[in-house]
């Protein structure tokens, strides 16, 4: 059987946990192929509420083994808290868990290089998480960065985390905060106790994927962050330092790209950033104020206000492109019940003339004003249907308008964040082993 994407559509924070975690009802095995802790992945059941930082969505389906692969960068000691807590919780991590071997580390270095970076930084930040993420994918790209198989040749590993301690270092000027810049000796001992922790859901993920893949199991992929944070696709520089779009799948997986039969796109019904950089369609008002207030809109990583505005068709268009998406899910669809006027951004305005692609360049992008096409609001509540004929016209008229200027079908709508607080559309073209309409 073929794998599948979830990917994010925009900026990051879309609610691709809760749709990855609906989706796995139909999936063997949910594999995670990039990003670190900075990824914050909620999901609701019944009247409990999971916050994932590291761990594949698909942990609380007791049935469902969840990978995190190569791609992904990771704290140990988070890492741990977040298994003890799900253990705690009754969830079955022992037996539905496999780390890659061949996944980077995150040392104290790394976040004392991240939160010297930001607080050195003059005029423009680029707003990280402060949680290391970017030093460590240097560290990888750079050739000195610590893997997880590492922590077990005792013998090696002082001088490998001496190598990353050094060259950390180095990168950020030689001044690292000292609560980030502790002895090696004392990082390679507590590391090596981590390792011994993690050993039972240590595998090699590349061979345990492509093997169940070969046996028929349905692997769906789960990315961390969006499209438009790529290294190489997204607002560079105001971007994260992994792959995530649907390409990193492969990548950081380990598997073929002709292993993958489909992408599923998760955007919200408006838009949201977290951290710097251009943002078209902000709306820094008291509108974007009631978007933060109704869909709770701070970082479940950070706790950050996250920056609020209209649905951007540019930004998913492109997005589309890039992925190859063939599905589209829309999230938090109910937040936008109480608007008189909606608006969708269906181009930018530039020196006078109107762009309907995405500037590569951030201070063109900045300048940018957006283009808006004004749909009615439906002025009602949709967080109880649960067909898309149970929507009120003008909200149905939205999520078409949406298709057209996006080129994409809507086959799922959220309208709340609990598992059942979803349509899936009969009428759309969605992959047939998704779950079908009630």
């Amino acid at each position: 059987m073929p794998a599948f994407v979830v990917v994010g559509s925009q900026w990051g924070d879309e609610g691709k946990g809760k749709i990855v975690d609906l989706l796995t009802e139909r999936a063997d095995i949910v594999a995670r192929y990039g990003g670190g802790p900075n990824a914050g992945h909620t999901i609701c059941v019944d009247d409990r509420r999971f916050a994932l930082h590291h761990i594949p969505s698909g942990i609380l389906r007791p049935d469902v083994l969840c990978v995190i692969g190569n791609g992904v960068v990771i704290e140990p000691a988070s890492l741990l808290k977040e298994v003890g807590d799900l253990v705690a919780a009754g969830i079955a991590v022992e037996k539905n868990l496999r780390i890659s071997d061949r996944a980077h580390l995150i040392l104290p270095y790394h976040r004392g290089c991240d939160i010297a970076r930001e607080e050195a930084a003059r005029g423009v930040k680029l707003g990280t998480t402060r949680l290391g993420v970017g030093p460590a994918y240097e560290s990888k790209a750079g050739r000195y960065g610590l893997r997880l198989a590492e922590l077990f040749d005792r013998g090696a590993l002082l001088d490998r985390v001496r190598a990353v301690a050094g060259m950390t270092r180095n990168a950020c000027g030689g001044a690292l905060p000292a609560e980030f810049d502790p002895p090696p000796e004392t990082v390679a001992a507590d590391y090596a106790r981590h390792g011994e922790a993690l050993r039972p859901f240590v595998a090699d993920t590349a061979a345990l994927l492509n093997a169940r893949l070969d046996q028929g199991a349905v692997v769906l992929c789960e990315g961390a962050q969006g499209t438009l944070l790529d290294l190489d696709h997204g607002g560079y520089p105001f971007v994260t330092s992994s792959t995530s779009t649907a390409g990193g799948a492969c990548t950081g997986l380990g598997i073929s790209p002709i292993r993958v039969d489909g992408v599923i796109g998760v955007l919200k019904a408006y838009s949201t950033r977290v951290g710097e950089g251009p943002f078209p369609t902000e709306q820094d008002n008291p509108q974007g104020a009631l978007i933060r207030e109704r869909g709770r809109e701070f970082g479940s990583t950070t706790g950050r206000p996250r920056r609020c505005g209209w649905f951007d068709a540019v930004v998913a268009r492109y997005s589309v492109m890039i992925n190859q998406i063939e599905c589209l899910a829309l999230t938090l669809f109910d937040v936008l019940d109480g608007f008189d006027e909606i608006p969708i951004c269906v181009a930018y305005e530039h020196d006078g003339r109107r762009l309907e692609t995405l500037p590569p360049n951030a201070d063109v992008l900045r300048a940018c004003r957006p283009v808006y096409e004004v749909m009615p609001g439906w002025k009602s509540d949709t967080s109880m249907a649960r067909r898309f004929d149970d929507l009120p016209p003008a909200a149905r008229d939205y999520v078409r308008a949406i298709e057209r200027l996006v080129g994409c079908e809507v086959g799922i709508i959220s309208t709340g964040p609990q598992r059942d607080r979803t349509i899936i559309r009969a009428d759309g073209r969605i992959p047939v082993w998704l779950p079908t309409a009630a």
